[in-house]
């Protein structure tokens, strides 16, 4: 799975002669909270945020009147306050890497380029959607959390134990075991009874962590 394929497309951005004020009323129009800053060629050149936007908005404490305050806001310009150092990834970077850098630099959101270009923007909440999507978190099922044997093949001895009683997996993710020895995995599975699981897998794993009926949707 790779950038291009759930990044937001295409992009709403702005230049870097906006103004305070137009770029906070973008935001709340469009419901977003960055804006990627491009140059006359459509060229990356900064990335403001919509906490970079508060800050700089003059405070409630402000001994400025209504009216300065808004000539303020609609000349003060975007490129004063954009953050020109940007994060940027590409279309064919794999997801898991664009999540890594999110989460390294503490960001919400990358642009996604082609060259100097912006041609979409991936942010957390995409990454989260694909999180649920791999847990099969939508699907109906018995959901299974194991804790199993380190070793060659055991993941394709669960699943085979899985397939002889009729069961179909839904999703299968894995995560780090609570010590060397061990991984966990975490499966949805349908088309079986919660015993009949149970007493299929029990060869194969070293524990089961959790199993519980999931109604999806």
């Amino acid at each position: 799975m790779f950038v291009g394929s759930r990044m937001k497309h295409p992009v709403i951005t702005i230049g870097p002669k906006t103004s305070l004020d137009e770029a906070l009323s973008l935001m709340n129009t469009e419901h977003i909270r960055r804006l990627p800053v491009v140059d006359n060629a459509g060229n990356l050149v900064g990335i403001v945020t919509e906490l970079d936007l508060l800050k700089a908005s003059p405070s409630a404490a402000t001994s400025l009147s209504v009216w300065e305050i808004k000539s303020l806001l609609s000349s003060f310009p975007i490129e004063r306050i954009m953050t020109r150092e940007v994060y940027t990834v590409t279309e064919d970077m794999p997801l898991e890497d664009a999540a890594r850098i999110m989460l390294d630099k503490k960001i919400g959101g990358l642009p996604v380029v082609r060259g100097q270009s912006i041609v979409g923007i991936i942010t957390e909440t995409d990454i989260f959607k694909v999180f649920l999507e791999v847990l099969g978190a939508h699907e109906a099922g018995l959901r299974l959390t194991v804790a199993l044997p380190k070793g060659p093949g055991v993941i394709a001895k669960l699943c085979q134990s899985i397939f002889e009683i009729g069961g179909n997996i839904l999703s299968f993710g894995t995560f780090m075991g609570e010590d060397s020895k061990t991984d966990g995995a975490v499966l949805r599975v349908e088309g079986v009874e919660e015993k009949q699981l149970q007493k299929a897998i029990k060869p194969f794993v070293e524990r089961v962590i959790d199993i519980r009926e999931c109604a999806g949707g």
